[in-house]
């Protein structure tokens, strides 16, 4: 049975940096397709980070770009999102996601595995 497990998260001061860590196990096949999101509550969900394809093509959302940046271990079923220059803006629960569909990735993708969340919180 898949089990997804997210670490890495906690409390950072604004301009920090941060680094979550996600591990897929017990899937039956490699997976194509990792990406980050993350929710505040009262808000939609917001997909902020896409790994994908054999030639790791990423994605980011206009939030992070330049601040965020994501990678993936196949090896280890593992995918990263360090975190740099940290805004209040940036509190939120974090989840990754993962599915082994191949082809074009994207925050649409009904992806088959998530992780149970993590909080990141900024703040002074």
């Amino acid at each position: 049975q898949a089990h997804v497990a997210q670490s890495g998260g906690g409390t950072v001061q604004p301009g920090g940096s941060l680094t979550l860590s996600c591990v897929v196990s017990g899937v039956p096949s490699g997976l194509n397709c990792y990406g980050w999101f993350r929710q505040v509550p009262g808000k939609e969900r917001e997909g902020i980070a896409i790994i994908y394809g054999i030639w790791d093509s990423r994605w980011y959302a206009d939030s992070v770009a330049g601040r965020f940046a994501i990678s993936r271990d196949d090896a280890k079923n593992t995918v990263s999102l360090q975190m740099h220059s940290l805004q209040a803006d940036d509190t939120a629960m974090y989840y990754c996601a993962a599915d082994p569909g191949d082809g074009y990735c994207d925050t649409g993708r009904p992806f088959d595995y998530w992780g149970q969340g993590i909080q990141v919180t900024v703040s002074s």
